[in-house]
């Protein structure tokens, strides 16, 4: 690492927040509505980072498109908001990396996917709205990750240059996202890494199996 890093941002599910228990929870809630079989819980783990549509394609096999597909997705969600935060918790470890980025005032942020509606109560819900530098959420701006716009959205809210951000991220497209901004990336090997992926090929700063090494990276 050649430049000093002034601002950390996260990826939600499955980096900065374990979030499976809560939609794995979802998705089988659905399931036996629907008079299907639910899922153990390492089937659904990986998918998580994904979204409510890898979520339904994986639980019952349908394509968007499919006419049940939006009625399913909408049931999933519905039920994810109503225990969004039941389970729902920091990584083991990332309360110290916040604590500490904290005490040595760099401001850090999210950056996800995740529906604005969803990703707000989420933070408020853990006591983290209010700590955040910045949350962009994936109706924030017209692109998503892997678009490098709401990265350096975050990045000019948090009063930072690209240049000096480090970004984490547990999905290639996370790791796009960060090189396309002109950013540092490490991947969140401890995150929802599907079993084909090959995040040493992503062309990340570092990998980190456990959010400690997100300290020893940043020195």
């Amino acid at each position: 690492m050649t430049r000093p890093v002034r601002t950390v941002l996260f990826d939600l599910d499955g980096t900065l927040l374990d979030t499976a228990p809560d939609l794995a929870g979802a998705l089988n809630a659905v399931l036996a509505s629907n008079g299907r079989e639910m899922l153990p819980f390492e089937r659904i783990r990986p998918v998580v980072s994904h979204g409510g549509s890898a979520l339904i394609e994986l639980g019952f096999g349908l394509e968007p498109g499919h006419p049940d597909f939006e009625p399913l997705r909408k049931q999933l969600l519905d039920h994810y908001q109503a225990h969004i935060a039941d389970q729902t918790r920091l990584f083991p470890g990332m309360e110290t990396v916040l604590a500490e980025l904290e005490r040595r005032g760099l401001p850090w942020g999210v950056v996800t996917n995740k529906p604005g509606w969803l990703t707000q109560p989420l933070m408020d819900a853990l006591g983290l709205g209010s700590r955040a530098a910045s949350i962009v959420s994936g109706d924030t701006l017209a692109q998503r990750k892997p678009h490098p716009a709401p990265l350096l959205h975050a990045c000019s809210r948090s009063g930072s240059d690209p240049a000096h951000c480090l970004y984490v991220g547990d999905a290639e497209r996370d790791i796009e996202a960060g090189r396309r901004a002109g950013m540092a990336t490490l991947v969140a090997l401890f995150g929802y890494l599907l079993e084909d992926d090959r995040p040493q090929d992503w062309g990340a700063s570092g990998l980190v199996r456990h959010p400690a090494e997100i300290l020893e990276w940043l020195g």
